[in-house]
């Protein structure tokens, strides 16, 4: 209902925004979908952390935003604390997945993703200011699937009677994927692209907490300097 209450003038700004971003999360998900695929997690997760650094660089040129100092201190902070908790493998060293991108391909594709998304946020905000949250949401999602659905059908033929036999699983996720980018949109158009991508990595902390209480994780002391760092920054 908010989205046909709130149709806006979609002019070159928004069109051209519409096409760069859906393009460049299109190929961001396959070359994710592809790293977490030819390396281990432990290796290629970490490296999406460096989206809010790649930013710092992005963001002044593209939509012409440079955090405060005390912004930038926090930015550094959040993506510190991230990158330490992220690595499940200790006893290898927190320089383990920078080691892993002179020999693995995963690292490598997953740093391209990260440097991907720091542009298309751009975009998105660009998106944002010439429409709504709401409807730069609806659009740019319509944009990404209509693409995808068919790539997808061609590369999951075999596959594909087992999407219709997940929808109970399918339809809280999409809710609320829906709500984390509604949200997202919403706030890119409130403060600085930098701030928001920041904030939104903070979102492993609850994943850490997750992994203790609800799945038994251990490491769990190491996992909360990293958060503590995180909350720090933020």
């Amino acid at each position: 209902l908010l989205f046909f209450i709130d149709i806006p003038f979609l002019g070159d700004k928004f069109l051209l925004a519409l096409f760069i971003s859906g393009t460049l999360n299109i190929i961001a998900t396959i070359l994710y979908m592809k790293a977490i695929k030819y390396s281990d997690l432990s290796a290629t997760v970490p490296m999406i952390t460096f989206t809010p650094l790649f930013l710092l660089l992005t963001s002044p040129l593209i939509v012409g935003e440079l955090p405060s100092i005390f912004g930038l201190v926090g930015v550094m902070l959040i993506v510190f604390g991230s990158y330490a908790l992220n690595i499940k493998q200790m006893h290898e060293g927190y320089l383990a997945p920078f080691k892993a991108l002179l020999k693995e391909s995963g690292p490598k594709l997953m740093l391209l993703v990260a440097f991907i998304w720091s542009v298309s946020s751009n975009f998105d905000k660009i998106g944002v200011q010439n429409s709504s949250p709401i409807f730069w949401v609806v659009a740019i999602n319509i944009f990404i699937a209509t693409v995808m659905f068919p790539i997808a059908l061609y590369k999951s033929q075999k596959n594909t009677q087992q999407i219709f036999g997940c929808y109970k699983t399918l339809f809280p996720i999409g809710l609320f994927s829906a709500l984390v980018s509604v949200f997202q949109m919403t706030a890119i158009s409130l403060t600085l692209v930098a701030y928001v991508i920041s904030i939104k990595r903070t979102s492993v902390i609850m994943s850490v907490l997750f992994g203790y209480f609800i799945f038994k994780e251990k490491d769990i002391k190491e996992k909360i300097i990293g958060s503590i760092i995180m909350v720090i920054g933020v």
